[in-house]
């Protein structure tokens, strides 16, 4: 034997749900009713819930500074004749002192003569600890990128067209820098002295006679001038 409890149910409810039964000729005991409702429900509540889109993230915020982003909420800093100055990133500008600035223009804000905007500001993102030189963090940036380009090209290709294009970057490379192949150097061994280099021959003198080599010197019959002239 089941045993049952009273509820309290709302008069506008119990009333809908009398006209209900009512309209679809079920049963009319109320009770009964009543409790195929809640099983229902019950039944329902088991069942996974339904998955909800999850809504893409909304885009960060800020200022785009050549190669370096600035996210919303960074303090730029400058520092002129003894005191510093700021200047913050809201939205996807640069706000200084209630005006758009770039970072040239804050840099040269308060100084009389022209600066460098990369070598005069420090830079401190959010979730940074402590401000940074803006060229340094645009040097590590550069070093990032060619770190992650390196493992891109030392990857191995997954598919036919990446090796092809690989086989063809590296065959352009190795034609842009020709190697000169070079022939080791072996090194005499101490044990062993070199060989001595023994001179070339002399060559031989050619001992025959020429023609009219007997014929009597000429300066037996006649002078020359230069004899005439020392005399």
């Amino acid at each position: 034997m089941k045993s049952t409890v009273s509820l309290q149910v709302d008069t506008d409810i119990l009333l809908q749900l009398i006209e209900q039964l009512r309209r679809l000729g079920g049963a009319q005991d109320v009770s009964e009713a009543i409790t195929a409702a809640i099983a229902f429900w019950l039944d329902q509540g088991t069942e996974d819930p339904p998955v909800r889109p999850v809504a893409e993230p909304a885009y960060p915020r800020g200022y785009q500074w050549k190669s370096l982003f600035l996210p919303e909420g960074t303090i730029l800093r400058s520092w002129s004749y003894g005191e510093h100055n700021y200047a913050c990133v809201e939205g996807d500008r640069i706000i200084h002192q209630g005006r758009a600035v770039s970072p040239n223009q804050f840099a040269q804000s308060f100084a009389r003569s022209t600066r460098n905007a990369w070598s005069d500001l420090f830079v401190r993102r959010p979730g940074d600890k402590q401000f940074k030189l803006a060229r340094h963090l645009r040097r590590e940036l550069a070093e990032q990128e060619t770190k992650a380009a390196q493992v891109t090209i030392a990857a191995p290709p997954s598919d036919g067209v990446s090796a092809m294009l690989a086989a063809l970057l590296t065959h352009a490379r190795a034609v842009a820098t020709p190697t000169t192949p070079t022939t080791p150097a072996v090194e005499p061994s101490a044990a062993e002295p070199p060989p001595a280099v023994e001179p070339p021959p002399a060559p031989c003198r050619d001992s025959t006679p020429a023609p009219r080599w007997d014929l009597p010197e000429r300066r037996q019959f006649r002078y020359r001038i230069e004899d005439v002239a020392f005399d």
